[in-house]
């Protein structure tokens, strides 16, 4: 190896077809997997596969999207710096800042999936839930201020489990699907539908964190186009599975099935062993999601307070590690959670705020897209805007959370910059948008 090249700091063309395959598909299966299937069945019936078809859709479309967008800007690697590529600084920042708002609250509602998995598991009461969930967040907090890393073979083991155990769920309840489930077909109207979808853009965020990592293929023209396809295909799959599964059998129609929806289809199939089996698998995949969000989700706060979009507190990094964007993330993450006790929230309420905020920064970046791309790229940005536009009237209460963010992002804007002054020059603006670098600094080195 030529080590000149090996001393750049550069990075270097070193992922295949199938570590790219694998890298998508851990950034995009998280746990919303577990809850979602039955949360969206309660709320639109046996209509809820239409959601995830629709939602199946847009969530291909998003990836060529973002291909697109990471060819078109090759450095840059998030939303706020294709949005500000397009259309200026402030929109870049409020895109950014609104994405902020929405991985810090999502760091309440994904440790909170575990902790419904374990106290459903030792049958425990649903005020344990959010003790085992405030416990998932403090160790992913905790690993993000030390500066561990997930390795990337147990990023591409974790992918490969949760994969496998979904598929496993699928197809072991085939023999109790039952097609007299789909009747009534739409008990409680067709606007549950388009409220689904958006509900769903939770379990479909992630397109865009390893799109900054085409540049790394070693073979991008030919490996990103079959990576993206094929894992659209192992998505679609397992997703519209999952979610057949819980429709055909008849397991959701309450928040407490709902939440524990997987667990409940792995109990039946396998018998009651399978209870604590499926709250490991919740936890891993709890705390796997947890920590790889934080760890994004800090250095885009870290870019934002340098750009005077959050207060200068967020920006202290010690040892390498973005210690006040930690703080920041474990602060709204951690009032979210003690709220949600308090006020017995469970998550399908919580997922609101967070899905809501996402296809705001997608829409953004989408027609962003249809301004910087061409050709198919561009045409996927352009059927992507008309398919989220044709949702989101659908939930019209929704759409006031990202204006009320936005708000709040202008105001705490006008205020940081009236009493310290403008922001100081930045390298990029790109920094912005690193919303999940984890993904890159793993696999820079292996480790």
């Amino acid at each position: 190896m030529d080590k000149s090249k090996a001393n750049t700091g550069q990075l270097t063309a070193h992922i295949g077809l199938w570590q790219g395959v694998a890298l998508y598909v851990s950034a995009i299966v998280g746990a919303g997997v577990l809850v979602l299937p039955g949360q969206i069945a309660s709320s639109a019936g046996p209509a809820s596969l239409v959601s995830w078809l629709v939602a199946c859709l847009i969530g291909a479309l998003l990836a060529l999207l973002f291909v697109g967008l990471a060819r078109r800007l090759p450095g840059a690697g998030g939303i706020a710096t294709y949005v500000g590529e397009a259309y200026g600084a402030t929109a870049g920042g409020l895109a950014g800042w609104v994405y902020f708002v929405a991985g810090a609250v999502g760091q309440t509602i994904v440790p909170l999936t575990g902790g419904y998995y374990v106290a459903e598991a030792f049958s425990l009461s649903s005020g344990w839930a959010y003790l085992v969930a405030a416990g998932i967040l403090a160790v992913a907090v905790g690993a993000n201020l030390a500066g561990a890393k997930v390795s990337t073979g147990a990023q591409l083991g974790l992918a490969l489990s949760v994969s496998l155990a979904l598929l496993i769920t699928i197809v072991a309840a085939i023999p109790r699907m039952d097609s007299t489930q789909l009747t009534p077909f739409t008990p409680h109207g067709v606007p549950p539908i388009g409220s689904g979808v958006i509900v769903l853009f939770f379990a479909f965020a992630g397109w865009e964190a390893v799109a900054h990592l085409v540049g790394e293929f070693r073979r991008p023209n030919r490996d990103v186009p079959r990576a993206v396809g094929i894992t659209i295909v192992i998505v679609t799959v397992l997703y519209l599975g999952t979610a057949a599964a819980v429709v055909f059998t008849g397991t959701y129609g309450s928040p407490e099935t709902d939440r524990i929806a997987i667990g409940l289809l792995q109990e039946e199939a396998f018998g009651g062993h399978s209870a604590l089996a499926a709250a490991i698998m919740a936890v891993v995949i709890s705390l796997g999601t947890t920590n790889a969000f934080i760890a994004g989700v800090s250095r885009l706060g870290y870019s934002l307070a340098k750009e005077k979009w959050l207060p200068r507190p967020a920006a202290y990094v010690s040892n390498s590690v973005p210690v006040g964007g930690v703080l920041a993330v474990a602060l709204i993450a951690f009032v979210g959670l003690g709220l949600a006790w308090l006020m017995s929230w469970g998550t399908e309420t919580l997922v609101v705020i967070p899905s809501t905020l996402v296809v705001f920064v997608y829409l953004a970046a989408a027609v962003a897209g249809v301004k910087l791309l061409k050709g198919r790229e561009r045409a996927a940005a352009a059927v992507s805007v008309v398919l989220i536009a044709v949702v989101v009237p659908s939930s019209l209460g929704y759409v006031l959370i990202p204006l009320i963010v936005i708000g709040v992002a202008l105001i705490m804007r006008f205020a940081l910059r009236k009493f310290d002054g403008p922001a100081a020059p930045t390298a990029s603006s790109s920094a912005i948008a690193s919303v999940r670098s984890r993904l890159r600094e793993a696999m820079k080195t292996g480790e």
